[in-house]
């Protein structure tokens, strides 16, 4: 066979140079190779030459763009492609700055590379009705497009004949923008154009949660027109923040109006997104070399060198080959056996592909860079060395790069028989045009540095790449890297809300100021400042609107404003006072500020000493609030809370120090700017005693409870429940009595003039105040509250690669796979999760929400083995703990604990189970978190390559075919299916057995390789028979008579003598044995 590949490649050159098209090109020679000896101006000359031949030669005179092909018929412009082309332009006039008489080739070069630039701009910029949409709703069918007609720069393709949801390339854009700029350029002209740029900004912002199409326009491996969250875009995304942050667009010539915003909160998201997804690309892409742009040149998006290593590794183990680098694995993309008049693969296609994926060199010369970059000679030579055999040249003896490598048709059976076996052949063999553009750019650039006419430095201005040893000596205003060290101290002033409050809590030694006391400093809730930047790049004109009404998070409402002439302060979000019950547990006030302080701690990275205002209301101190506030205040005035160092002082003091943001941007609309409200004193008398009500005990389980028996006042006439509801003092009745009103005559009914829903309303808040938490929660629920930050909390669990459901234990459950607005989770949590006499789940879940979103950003390791987070399975595990430490005595209602007990209460859960609890209550908990052991699904797929005919459990089938010819064993799309697949189990300790069996029989298949299931594996009947085994055995030596419940099973220890594994092993061998047994080459038994 490989006879045949060099008899087939022989013929391919031969018509190639048979051919004058300039289709395929001539070996490199070495005469174009450059002389030791060879002047500067003779290198420059020969790198000019080659980059107008190459490159600029099919710059669009019109646009400025490139096009995707050189062919005279391509009309396409990518963004992609056009920025690399700039970059080498730029790169090669930043050369030509070295010398004196440069001819005029500086210029030349320089404003091609802006032409193109601000050709990308007007493109982008016809289309800023669509970025005003994108903003609300950021969808695949209402982005900026990313082809454009290279001459005209008119919209190519529709929404639905194109993928141009790319982040990538926006990003992309902003991040070569700011590199330039940086460098000397004037790209940027006007106001319009800044107010565009900025909204872009807003854009790329999001970039953590919205799932699009990424580097190669396909979206998820399986091509089939779905989208996912990759790792690429944000990075890239995460790159962009940082360098266009603080940065004038003007350059030096530029003042305070064309400086760019980003909400440095919302660029911490990307980061931890970033840090959560790698190494992998994302659900479906185990590894991409995607991700080589992103973690090395251009972006160098990774702050932690160990993740960037693991990054990197992965890409090369899996992806390297002899002609470049694989994309991903089982890339279709012009391959033989790919469909080319099929826009989509069918199901089980993604098969035909492996082993035979086109190769790209493309990547090599990403690697030479990256090696430039990080100062290792070896590795630049590593990659020249291979890149340079499979490198053609033009008839003009310049190099040329082939967009990739592939297997001719002829030679792929044998390819897949033996990987690396056959030669593959240049896609530039006269159906893929004659150069490709961005590998041209690319080389270039490499070339550039690796001939040392440019520096790392010159190309990265901003300074994206700075090695570790350097990182002390070098400016980080644009930097992701900040200092090595980050033991910073955070400044705090204490605000009480009056002086009276003030007073009272001096008697303690505890100093405060209050908001009369700082004047003229301004203490601004952070709603207030989200008006303020809803101004930020306003323009009618573009039809563009500013900033969304996104929140300013701790980081944000940690530095000092200067707005309109006022210098304003804000305290952070968790003071808000919302509308939620959450705001009147003041326990999980106080763990939220711990929590706030130490996300401070880990992400504050500016000049400056964050700022953290502790706002301090009378309504804090009531009851038994006052003791743990009062020890929170004095770890205050000790310098150290929860590990953190702070320092307290008046905060005229603390402004010196603090990090200054001017809103001059206010100043361009001024006419138009509304009243902004500041937090105000509490007017009351000075001398006046603070109601601290300590005669206010903790709700006894008893005042929780109704008086009325529910069930007796359901089939009641309304008036007789109304007047009940008028007559009891129990506000537990009347908030039943009043969910009977309601469910029957609707949220508009009046009662004695009353609206019931007013009514409503104070039950909620006599009941906070109370702390009848059960009563707060089934009123909140009648009242359909909803939690602040549900939506970001959800997406925090979605980019940490797990998915969350949302509905009642055992009964139908909504699986959340993409970032959703809050209402549409407003509708799924009231739709199902509300069961007549169950209403309160649907408040407790939106409070587990909260909870999970933050323990999985700051305490991943326990959801570890738990990829799926089922929210409703969560309440039935903490029911299962209640009642654990109840014993024989009743358990406490789940609902009647406050807020700061069901977070402390699923903490608990959470943690790995101890050791002296019975097998039943750790399979009841283990199994109703879905938690599974190390290294399971990729046992499940072991399993499946196995079983012909698939694995069966409670009713669903997972078949063979087309999993295995779809997926690959670790990608995280498969470990979602194997999930699915058990979803319809319904008791908690049944689903652990389930786990169990499948790890016995994924080990009885690595000990037997001669064996194999012949026939569906039916997992319900294993456990059956496992089970009846295991009764006969405790009738023979027990004498217990048999009993159809199971719960002694599930009370067994999986391990030791009749422990459950030996019976489901033994129903494992039994169905196995029944089977086909395959003979194995070493088998001493077998007779030849």
């Amino acid at each position: 066979m490989s006879s045949l590949a060099d008899v087939g490649w022989k013929l391919l050159e031969f018509k190639a140079r048979s051919k004058r098209s300039g289709s395929i090109y001539e070996p490199l020679k070495l005469s174009i190779l450059q002389r030791d000896d060879e002047p500067l101006w003779e290198k420059l000359d020969r790198y000019y030459s080659a980059v107008k031949a190459t490159i600029l030669n099919y710059q669009s005179p019109t646009t400025g763009l490139f096009p995707v092909k050189t062919c005279a018929t391509c009309k396409e412009a990518k963004v992609r492609d056009s920025l690399y082309c700039a970059a080498a332009a730029w790169a090669l006039a930043l050369a030509y700055r070295r010398i004196d008489d440069d001819m005029g080739r500086t210029h030349e070069l320089e404003h091609s590379a802006i032409k193109c630039m601000r050709g990308i701009l007007y493109c982008y910029m016809r289309q800023a009705d669509k970025v005003e949409q994108f903003k609300q709703d950021p969808s695949p069918s209402k982005c900026l497009h990313s082809v454009f007609d290279v001459d005209t720069g008119d919209e190519v393709y529709s929404y639905s004949d194109y993928h141009h949801l790319q982040i990538d390339a926006v990003s992309l854009f902003l991040l070569y923008l700011v590199e330039m700029i940086c460098s000397g350029l004037q790209i940027i002209y006007n106001t319009d154009e800044v107010s565009f740029i900025q909204n872009l900004v807003f854009c790329v912002e999001r970039a953590y949660r919205v799932p699009d199409y990424g580097m190669w326009e396909r979206g998820s491996k399986y091509n089939n027109g779905s989208t996912e969250l990759h790792s690429s875009s944000v990075g890239l995304a995460k790159a962009a923040l940082e360098a266009i942050n603080g940065f004038n667009l003007f350059g030096n010539q530029g003042c305070s109006w064309s400086v760019i915003f980003v909400d440095l909160d919302a660029h911490n998201r990307n980061r931890q997104t970033l840090c959560s997804l790698l190494p992998r690309e994302s659900r479906s892409h185990n590894t991409d070399a995607a991700l080589l742009p992103t973690i090395s040149y251009p972006a160098f998006a990774v702050d932690d060198d160990a993740l960037y290593t693991q990054t990197l590794d992965k890409i090369v183990r899996k992806l390297r080959g002899k002609y470049g680098f694989k994309r991903f694995l089982r890339d279709g993309y012009r391959t033989g056996n790919e469909d080319q008049n099929r826009r989509y693969y069918k199901s089980a296609e993604m098969k035909l592909f492996d082993g035979i994926e086109c190769e790209f060199p493309i990547f090599f010369i990403y690697m030479m860079i990256d090696g430039v970059f990080r100062g290792s000679k070896a590795q630049v030579k590593e990659y020249q060395d291979v890149l340079e055999p499979i490198i053609f040249q033009s008839y003009d003896g310049h190099a040329v790069i082939p967009k990739y490598y592939y297997v001719p048709a002829d030679f792929i059976e044998a390819e897949q028989k033996k990987h690396g076996s056959q030669k593959r052949f240049p896609s530039n063999s006269g159906h893929d045009g004659k150069i490709f553009l961005c590998g041209q750019a690319l080389y270039n650039i490499a070339k550039l540095l690796v001939d040392e006419l440019i520096s790392p430095k010159d190309i990265d201005p901003i300074h994206r790449y700075v090695p570790r040893q350097d990182q002390r000596n070098v400016s980080m205003r644009y930097s992701n890297q900040g200092p090595i060290e980050n033991d910073v101290v955070v400044h705090v002033a204490l605000i009480a809300e009056s002086q009276r409050l003030q007073v009272f809590l001096n008697t303690y030694g505890i100093q405060t100021q209050t908001p009369q006391q700082v004047e003229p400093i301004q203490i601004w809730p952070q709603k207030e400042l989200v008006k303020a930047y809803r101004f930020l790049a306003i323009n009618k004109k573009l039809g563009l609107s500013g900033r969304p009404e996104r929140p300013v998070g701790c980081i944000g409402t940690c530095k000092i404003y200067r707005i309109l002439g006022k210098t304003v302060v804000c305290y952070p979000i968790v003071f808000d006072l919302s509308d939620f019950y959450l705001s009147q547990d003041v326990m999980l006030l106080i763990d939220d500020i711990k929590n706030a302080l130490q996300f401070i701690k880990q992400y504050w990275k500016m000049q400056g000493r964050p700022l953290f205002l502790v706002l301090i209301r009378e309504d804090n101190i009531k009851g038994s609030r006052f003791n743990p506030v009062l020890d929170m205040l004095a770890s205050f005035k000790k310098g150290n809370i929860g590990g953190v160092k702070v320092h307290v002082d008046r905060l005229q003091t603390l402004i010196s120090g603090a990090v200054v943001e001017q809103l001059d941007f206010l100043r361009v609309n001024e006419a138009e700017i509304p009243e902004f409200k500041s937090f105000e004193e509490l007017e009351l008398p000075k001398h006046s005693k603070v109601k601290r009500q300590t005669s206010t005990p903790s709700a006894s389980d008893l005042e929780q409870q109704p008086e009325i028996s529910v069930e007796e006042w359901l089939h009641k006439p309304t008036s007789e429940i109304i007047q009940k509801f008028h007559d009891c003092d129990c506000l537990a009745s009347q908030a039943q009595l009043a969910s009977i009103v309601l469910r029957r005559e609707g949220s508009d009914y009046l009662a004695r003039d009353e609206n019931m829903m007013d009514e409503l309303e104070r039950i909620y808040r006599r009941a906070g105040s109370r702390k009848l938490w059960s009563v707060v929660r089934l009123a909140a629920r009648l009242l359909t509250k909803l939690v602040d930050s549900l939506a970001p909390s959800i997406t925090s669990v979605l980019v940490h690669g797990k998915q969350v459901t949302l509905g009642l234990f055992g009964q139908e459950e909504v699986v959340i796979s993409n970032p959703l607005s809050p209402g549409v989770i407003q509708d799924i949590i009231y739709s199902k999760c509300c069961p007549q006499g169950g209403e309160r789940e649907a408040v407790l879940q939106q409070e587990l929400v909260i909870h999970i979103g933050w323990i999985v950003s700051n305490n991943p390791e326990l959801f570890s083995g738990m990829l799926k987070i089922r929210v409703g399975w969560i309440v039935q595990a903490m029911k299962h703990e209640l009642k654990i430490r109840a014993g024989s005595l009743p358990p406490q209602d789940i609902h009647q604990l406050s807020p700061s007990d069901i977070k402390q209460l699923l903490l608990d859960v959470l943690q790995p189970q101890h050791t002296g609890r019975s097998w039943l209550n750790r399979r009841q908990i283990d199994g109703s978190l879905n938690r599974t052991p190390l290294g399971f699904y990729d046992r499940v797929w072991q399993i499946l390559e196995r079983t012909p005919n698939g694995i069966m459990v409670a009713g669903t089938h997972l078949p063979q075919q087309p999993t295995l010819s779809d997926m690959t064993m670790y990608e995280m799309n498969f470990s979602l299916l194997v999930e699915d697949t058990l979803k319809n189990i319904i008791l908690p300790e049944y689903r652990q057995i389930i786990v169990e069996l499948l790890m016995v029989v994924s080990i009885v298949l690595e000990r037997n390789p001669e064996l194999e299931f012949s026939d569906k594996v039916n997992l319900d009947g294993l456990v059956k028979e496992a089970f009846h085994d295991f009764q006969r055995d405790r009738s023979q030596f027990e004498g217990i008579e048999n009993k159809e419940n199971m719960e002694e099973f599930y009370n067994t220890p999986p391990m030791g003598k009749r422990g459950t594994s030996s019976y489901l092993t033994k129903a494992v061998m039994i169905q196995l044995l029944q089977g086909d047994v395959k003979p194995c080459k070493d088998d001493p038994c077998s007779v030849s």
